[in-house]
């Protein structure tokens, strides 16, 4: 038996869990108990963990704490869902416990382990029995007592995970719902799915079938292999300006930059920024740089005669007091993560929404990012750090838009760089809109949180779906491809028939009682069918003021919100 790892294998255990969740993802998806297709527990847990498998692919690692510890950084930023961040909590923890060892026996692990469920417990409001929690809890308390017997770490993994499979079976009697649905928690589950995948590494197991390790991402383009049909743009054009200015604010010529090319990067330093970006208009993108300081130094090379020149075998000329700079610039870039925006502004706004529609409702209102993202498309935390450290604000408030991102979006809290960021838990689009209408630019933080958390409960939330399997659930017995309704959450009918269904929702007190009323349709409803739903709802909420707006939202064919 493996008594002991080191840095190197535990890269290779990351790197296996990783094969066997994204392997079971689906198996663990369909373990969502309500019917709603949002079973995402294995995507995101899929997706959480892929990010610590590629970081692992980076290099080697010789120290387990050193491997531990870029694996809790990964899992963190690339965290996804409830699921992924409780996920990288109980890493964090782990990274902890070992981040000054070189290898790690048994009885580390078993203390690893403990430090990670230290972590998540902590960071969940109010932890319920039979979850991903609960798994986690008495695999470390197994593995604790596995290592008083035996300190080989094989041993202790071993035991450790026989426990968890019967805590994750006792999981179906623990939770109430997942009894009603006669399945396990999804989020246990996976867990284990990836420690499991953890110790078939140390047994020398192979990979699941058809899984395989990340590919090492390119750090320049292949020119040899490109025909003409695939250059987008002409012209690659490297630059150097010196600044104005101390603390110039890039990203507008970063998105001016962005809407005349492809392929941008900016290198900056205190006293000067270098621009790598492929466009048909060089000459416009140099003289936008006047605006933001000086030009020192350019080239412009023409791709399509390059690619010629390669393909015929010719030598490719090209300017060599430039090659350094260029090597820089697209050998090391800058992290999106690290590209702060210098504060313009007192507050800034960020929201997570899908659908052009939805999205341009938050621009309007004033939001200065929307990231695309939520039922069944999470958005990390990376992807709302980004988003943050774009905004050009001290302080940014983040409206998650949905349950499941809320906890994604706390975790920034941490992480963004000179920002104070306030996480409005808004778990619905409707009532993110409404805490925008609240928001005073003149008013402190605490008294807009006040005033934004009062808006947000003020909204009703009907959202109009379907089934994506059979169930019984909540008294009714719902089939697949049924018509769903919720509000606020809970399930309200099933209806074969989608407009007999809207024909009851709009007859309920919520909406018979309400003032506003505004009815976002999605992706896959036409126009015409919203106008009908539209003078449905006019018809029967006669004393409300109704707006019907495009809202291309996937998932749900209706967002309906009452104030």
């Amino acid at each position: 038996m493996i008594t002991t790892i080191d840095g190197a294998l535990f890269a290779r255990m990351i790197l296996h869990g990783s094969a066997c969740i994204n392997a079971q993802k689906q198996e663990i998806n369909e373990l969502n108990v309500f019917p709603v297709p949002d079973g995402d527990t294995g995507t995101n847990m899929s997706m959480t963990f892929g990010a610590a498998a590629e970081e692992m692919g980076k290099k080697p690692y010789s120290a387990v704490g050193a491997a531990a510890n870029a694996t809790a950084n990964a899992l963190l930023r690339g965290a996804r869902g409830n699921s992924g961040v409780i996920l990288s909590l109980l890493f964090r923890g782990f990274a902890k416990a070992v981040k000054e060892k070189e290898t790690i026996d048994g009885r580390d692990f078993a203390i690893a382990l403990d430090f990670g469920v230290a972590a998540a417990y902590k960071a969940v409001m109010k932890p319920a029995e039979g979850t991903i929690l609960t798994v986690s809890r008495l695999s470390a308390a197994a593995a604790a007592a596995a290592a008083r017997e035996d300190s080989g770490v094989e041993y202790v993994l071993e035991k450790a995970l026989a426990e968890g499979y019967v805590a994750l079976e006792n999981t179906t009697e623990q939770n109430p719902v997942l009894k009603k649905a006669g399945v396990v928690d999804s989020g246990g589950k996976g867990f284990l799915v990836i420690l499991q995948g953890m110790l078939d590494e140390m047994r020398g197991k192979p990979m699941p079938e058809g899984a395989s390790l990340p590919e090492p991402k390119k750090t320049g383009a292949d020119f040899a292999a490109l025909g003409d049909e695939d250059i987008t743009f002409t012209y690659d054009t490297v630059f150097i300006v010196r600044k104005a200015r101390e603390n110039v604010n890039l990203e507008p010529y970063r998105a001016y930059l962005n809407s005349i090319g492809d392929s941008l990067v900016i290198g900056e330093s205190d006293e000067e920024f270098k621009v790598h970006v492929h466009t048909d208009t060089p000459g416009a993108a140099l003289t936008e740089s006047a605006k933001y300081g000086i030009l020192e130094l350019a080239k412009i090379e023409n791709m399509r005669t390059q690619a010629e020149d390669l393909a015929a075998g010719k030598h490719v000329q090209s300017t060599d007091d430039l090659d350094a700079v260029e090597a820089e610039l697209e050998g090391k870039p800058l992290p999106p993560e690290n590209i702060i925006a210098a504060p313009e502004k007192r507050y800034g706004m960020v929201a997570v929404a899908a659908g052009e529609g939805l999205a341009a409702v938050f621009k309007d209102l004033g939001v200065d990012g929307v990231i695309s993202g939520g039922q069944t498309m999470n958005p990390s935390t990376e992807d709302i750090l980004r988003q943050i450290n774009a905004t050009p604000a001290e302080v940014v408030f983040v409206l998650p838009n949905n349950k499941n991102i809320i906890m994604a979006a706390e975790q920034c809290k941490g992480l963004a760089e000179g920002k104070e960021v306030v996480v409005i838990p808004s778990k619905t689009v409707p009532q993110g809109i409404a805490t925008l209408l609240v928001m005073d630019p003149d008013a402190d933080v605490e008294t807009n949180v006040a005033a934004m958390t009062e808006a947000m409960s003020g909204v009703s939330t009907a959202e109009v779906t379907y089934a994506a399997r059979d169930s019984d659930f909540g008294g009714f017995a719902i089939k697949h491809g049924d018509h769903m309704a919720l509000l606020n959450g809970q399930l309200f009918d099933t209806q074969k028939n989608q407009e007999k269904l809207l024909k009851k929702l709009c007859k309920e007190d919520t909406f018979q009682n309400a003032e506003f009323i505004n009815i976002y349709y999605g992706e896959d409803v036409k126009e015409s069918e919203a106008e009908k739903t539209l003078k449905l709802f006019t018809a029967a909420c006669p004393k409300a003021e109704i707006t019907l707006l495009s809202g291309g939202q996937p998932v749900y064919y209706y967002m309906i919100s009452a104030e």
